[in-house]
């Protein structure tokens, strides 16, 4: 028997004792090294990149840019989605099926927040799994006032997520400026108060420009299951006013912006995000291409996609060892 004479056989059972105690942990730490390891983003093309160009042209452009699905953008930013209803939408769903394009989400600002149970079926009806919009007033709300806005839009939303469960789909509402989802403040109560699988945040870093600080935090506090979509595009003068092409250029990532993704794709990988992610921007006017051609378009995509590639690559959990 050991007595406080024998300091080895205790000392070998205090050993024994915290190695079965930290048994279970090591499959848990083991899992989490392989999902890091594994981490990967699942890209959506925004048909909003190509505006006006013809369906039949922009779906090949899903394969080549690496992306598994489409997100359907609406006047004024494109006219796909007017373009599936001059089609018929009989017609249109063929027309993915030939392509093998799935158009995962569909991006129905105009219809806002409690308006989206008209598009539901629809949406639906083309194995759709998020509809995007924005949210509502009061605008960029914080501390308690946003605590309290929050709360009464989620209550408000009820409904409307009762109906998108029906249909099988997510509604991601933007944090927008002008909107109930701007300040950080806000999207904190989001992730505190939110207790809907239908309900998440289409996050986009470009609107919290003044906080970027701390985005890779609100990803982190909002979690996967509240992150069915992020954008990847950044602030640029070029947003909202007319400016060389290379000043609007750098709302894409890996094209002189000012935004630092490593944090940011380190966070993601962080939550395990199994959302989709979004290359964007907004040319000036709304509504046409931001490039003269859809090859460009394309090709600009995927410079901002190897861009991404290198954040990955530089913060994943082998970048320590090289």
């Amino acid at each position: 028997m050991d007595t406080p004479s024998d300091p080895l056989p205790r000392r070998s059972a205090l050993a024994r004792l915290a190695a079965a105690g930290a048994a279970p942990l090591l499959p848990h730490r083991l899992r989490a090294a392989e999902v890091a390891e594994s981490f990967s983003l699942r890209y959506v093309l925004s048909s909003a990149m190509y505006a006006t160009f013809p369906l039949r042209e922009v779906l090949p452009e899903v394969a080549r840019t690496g992306s598994a699905a489409i997100d359907i953008w609406c006047k004024v930013h494109a006219d796909h989605r007017e373009q599936i209803d001059a089609l018929g939408h009989e017609a249109a769903r063929g027309l993915f099926a030939e392509h093998g394009v799935k158009p995962a989400v569909f991006t129905r600002y105009p219809l806002g927040p409690f308006g989206l149970q008209e598009e539901m079926p629809i949406a639906a009806s083309f194995g759709a799994e998020v509809l995007v919009c924005g949210t509502a007033k009061p605008s960029e709300p914080s501390g308690a006032e946003a605590k309290a806005a929050v709360r009464d839009f989620l209550e408000r939303m009820k409904p409307h997520l009762e109906a998108a469960a029906e249909h099988e789909l997510k509604i991601a509402v933007e944090n927008h400026s002008k909107q109930l989802l701007y300040h950080p403040d806000s999207l904190r109560y989001f992730a505190e108060l939110n207790r809907s699988p239908q309900l998440g945040v289409a996050f986009a870093p470009h609107h919290l420009h003044a906080f970027a600080d701390q985005i890779p935090a609100l990803i982190r506090e909002l979690g996967a299951a509240n992150l069915p979509f992020i954008y990847f595009q950044e602030h640029s003068e070029g947003m909202h006013t007319k400016a060389p092409k290379e000043v609007e250029m750098q709302q894409m990532p890996g094209f002189g912006g000012g935004l630092d993704y490593r944090p940011v794709v380190a966070a993601l990988r962080d939550v395990g995000f199994a959302g989709y992610a979004e290359i964007f921007m907004h040319p000036v006017p709304r509504g046409i291409p931001i490039l003269p051609s859809v090859a460009e378009i394309s090709a600009a995509i995927n410079t901002s996609r190897a861009y991404i590639g290198g954040c990955l690559d530089a913060t994943g959990p082998q970048a320590d060892q090289r």
